[in-house]
């Protein structure tokens, strides 16, 4: 199988290229060259492809049977990428978001989504990844649309699970926000690569919520394996949600993987993830996942923030001040 991955360098790019190699398939990657080194047996392909004279230039007169495409960015760099490979693949992938649904609106796939514009160069996050399918659906019509939602794992460059890791490993009394039993909902990078290639070679088509049933881990599993893979003796100290929103926490970002189980959170972490699971989708236990993470961190310490994601993380005075009352 000859597999074409635009990025391929980056968290879930790098996952779709260690999958396709370990499949002994003939695994291609374009990018710029610019972050993070491919693996020995990956053909490199050098463009900046928000050019199309130099995508095209790049990509030559080759051919594949899959190609895999996770560009966060504006849709117009999508849809050019998808007519540019129109009759030279077989089968198309896109890592989306389920931020593509209307806010509070998510259940399943069949749920209502936003508006979005193909050609478009900039907009909100949601309706960057919704424009940028309906490109990919324009040549494509029965590409795989990965609905993403949170995701985890080695490599992870957004900030979530090495934020909590690094503060864990500080011991100490370390907030943990809400309750406990809190069920989860998210995807490994890995078990996304996976499940995204062997849906590619076997047809599966259309949109797919690609996360793990809600409660595949809670809060408390996913801090106390942070815990148990550091050895730092950190104590956990919950506290509930009137106090946090009380204090004003950002939910998602200031306590990453958490968000309030009520008001316009209600049924967030929740969805109906049947269709993933009908498909192949096989999530690892959550202590695999934070195990990992924490292995790689150690070897490669934490990455350096993403321009184009948020900080993550409680700042300390704020720490300070819940774990003051608790």
């Amino acid at each position: 199988m000859k597999l074409l991955v635009l990025g391929g360098t980056r968290f879930v790019g790098r996952a779709v290229v260690a999958d396709g190699l370990a499949r002994e398939w003939e695994v291609t990657a374009l990018n710029r060259g610019v972050t993070g080194v491919l693996p020995a047996g990956t053909t490199a392909l050098r463009a900046d492809r928000t050019s199309s004279e130099e995508l095209e230039r790049a990509l030559g007169d080759a051919t594949w049977d899959l190609v895999v495409d996770t560009w966060a960015g504006a849709p117009r760099v999508a849809t050019t990428a998808g007519r540019a490979l129109a009759g030279r693949a077989k089968r198309y992938g896109y890592v989306s978001s389920s931020s593509v649904y209307s806010w509070g609106s998510h259940v399943d796939e069949t749920s209502p989504v936003v508006e979005g514009d193909p050609l478009a160069d900039d907009g909100e996050y949601a309706a960057l990844k919704r424009g940028a399918e309906l490109g990919v659906l324009e040549t494509f019509p029965d590409a795989l649309l990965a609905r993403v939602g949170l995701i985890l794992g080695p490599y992870e460059d957004i900030g979530r699970l090495p934020w909590w890791l690094d503060r864990v490993s500080r011991g100490g009394r370390v907030v943990a926000p809400g309750r406990p039993s809190r069920p989860l909902q998210y995807v490994d990078a890995r078990d996304l690569a996976a499940w995204l290639l062997s849906g590619l070679s076997t047809g599966v088509a259309g949109p797919v919520d690609v996360i793990s049933r809600s409660g595949h881990a809670t809060t408390a599993e996913l801090l106390e394996a942070c815990v148990a893979v550091t050895g730092s003796g950190a104590e956990l100290v919950w506290v509930d949600e009137a106090r946090l929103q009380a204090a004003g926490v950002e939910p998602w970002t200031q306590l990453p993987c958490w968000v309030p189980e009520t008001q316009e959170f209600a049924g967030f972490l929740e969805a109906d993830t049947a269709r993933a699971a009908d498909t192949g989708l096989i999530c690892r236990p959550v202590e695999e996942t934070v195990e990992d993470t924490w292995t790689w961190l150690q070897r490669d310490g934490l990455p350096a923030q993403r321009p184009d994601r948020p900080v993550h993380g409680v700042p300390p005075d704020l720490e300070k001040q819940l774990l003051s009352r608790s």
